[in-house]
């Protein structure tokens, strides 16, 4: 049966949510060049993290598997969060825990490191 298709649900989602985290990670590369090399004061805001329908989803919504956070935004990088949508929340199939991906920036040592809970 469907077994087979289940793998390829879940591929979709962690193709959106790599390019989502870095889509977010190339606006804060601009934000930092232009303050000074330095991502203090990169917020959800300034990223187009939120609830606006017309912006990076900060809960669960139809349109996407995952919600996304700005972790933290340092001198010299960010951390992104990729929370993903659990049963009928979010774009499905749900997942049946909310695992995550993370996107770990450091700017001035050129390294992008991702983990997170899920194995995306």
């Amino acid at each position: 049966g469907t077994q087979q298709y289940g793998g390829r649900a879940g591929s979709g989602g962690r193709a959106e949510a790599r390019m989502i985290l870095g889509l977010v990670r190339t606006t804060a590369a601009g934000y930092r060049l232009e303050n000074d090399n330095s991502c203090v004061g990169f917020s959800n805001a300034v990223a187009g993290i939120g609830a606006a329908a017309d912006q990076i989803p900060t809960a669960c919504r139809v349109t996407h598997y995952f919600s996304y956070a700005l972790t933290s935004a340092v001198g010299n990088g960010l951390t992104l969060t990729a929370t993903r949508c659990v049963g009928v929340a979010g774009k499905q199939p749900g997942a049946s825990a909310a695992l995550t991906l993370t996107l770990t920036t450091d700017f001035v040592n050129g390294t992008d490191v991702w983990g997170g809970t899920g194995g995306y």
